[in-house]
């Protein structure tokens, strides 16, 4: 969950999407920090690399032809390999890292099928279907087929290790396949709604897997994990863009003449910064509306969290710097932001939380 776009946060060259939470694009391997466990998991982001038969780094895509997929999957993504990923870093518990590299995997995967390759839509939507026919096997404890062994094996030990909600994963599947038909969205309600199944779950997730429960906490965790599945679309406006995917609502752009008009164009002009501007202030208010959860996580995952939170809030900082300029700019973090979000994370106080929320 907490990989709310930290991967894509990070990335220093070409990336792509979901960590703490937010959507799976992984950035490259050698641009992202040993940092993170979860916020690796799913970071709010969609590839960035050019959408060909060769996926992130050089596996087959989508596109490729099912044996070399499955056999790359075989070879790549079972679980002894983690280690060769930042998924399962010296943040995460030992004993918690195959399970957390299992989420991961199912959540990559996934994404893959929906965004990576040339696949035509019903293509990837049946491959979905059959993607989910697997992961109710492994619910129900059936027969998977010999598509995905290397997902969907390490995936069955996780469930009955940890007794996850499956409900969380059927959601995530839910988001991905929507992300195949629907590109723009009517109003922040809907918004939300694709981010309670794109982003939220994964938070959900980590928190059964340390051991946090509650009402309270499974909220926090979906208003950072929503702000960080935000944070990655105003970060990566430009980009969606080009690709005919807003996520700025239309109630939201209508109230700004021009504003839907001049993105389609990619032009920058006063009304898509202030639309934006908006945006920012939206998420970072959900952001601090959450950010008291990391004083409920233990141990060095709820450091992680503490960076993760961070790093959310400094993006957000860097799109406010540029004068909300993002739909010809992409901000990132780079190497030395990393000491002032330390600095940050060794300062978040429950008092200065508490206080930051009352004065979003």
């Amino acid at each position: 969950m907490w990989r709310g776009a930290w991967e894509s946060l990070w990335a220093v060259g070409e990336g792509k999407k979901r960590g703490w939470c937010g959507r799976v694009r992984a950035a490259r391997a050698d641009t992202i920090p040993q940092l993170t466990d979860g916020s690796v998991i799913y970071s709010a982001a969609r590839s960035l690399s050019n959408r060909t038969t060769t996926g992130r780094f050089g596996r087959p895509g989508p596109g490729s032809p099912a044996g070399s997929r499955a056999a790359w999957t075989i070879a790549r993504v079972s679980v002894e390999h983690y280690e060769n990923f930042p998924v399962a870093s010296w943040l995460c518990p030992p004993a918690l890292r195959p399970a957390v590299a299992a989420i991961y995997w199912f959540a990559r995967t996934a994404d893959d099928l929906a965004d990576e390759g040339e696949a035509q839509p019903r293509e990837r939507l049946a491959d979905l279907q059959a993607y989910r026919a697997d992961l109710a096997a492994v619910a129900s404890g059936g027969r998977l087929s010999a598509r995905w062994p290397g997902v969907f094996e390490p995936l069955r030990s996780t469930l009955s290790a940890h007794a996850l909600p499956i409900v969380l994963f059927t959601d995530l599947l839910s988001a991905f396949e929507q992300d195949v038909v629907k590109h723009d969205y009517t109003d922040r309600a809907e918004l939300l709604d694709y981010c309670r199944r794109s982003a939220n779950p994964v938070g959900r997730l980590l928190l059964n897997l340390y051991g946090v429960a509650g009402a309270e906490a499974m909220r926090q965790s979906d208003a950072v994990c929503t702000a960080l599945q935000l944070a990655n679309f105003w970060q990566d406006l430009g980009l969606d863009l080009s690709r005919g995917r807003f996520y700025i609502p239309a109630l939201d752009l209508a109230t700004y003449a021009g504003a839907r008009q001049a993105m389609t164009d990619g032009h920058d002009s006063p009304q898509t910064r202030a639309v934006l501007a908006e945006m920012v202030a939206w998420t970072r208010s959900l952001m601090r509306d959450g950010a008291a959860l990391v004083h409920a996580i233990p141990g060095r995952a709820g450091w992680e969290l503490r960076l993760v939170v961070q790093g959310g809030l400094r993006i957000l900082e860097k799109i406010d710097a540029l004068g909300f300029a993002t739909v010809r700019t992409r901000p990132s973090l780079r190497w030395h932001d990393a000491p002032l979000l330390l600095w940050r994370a060794l300062w978040m106080r429950p008092e200065t939380t508490l206080s930051a929320k009352k004065t979003a």
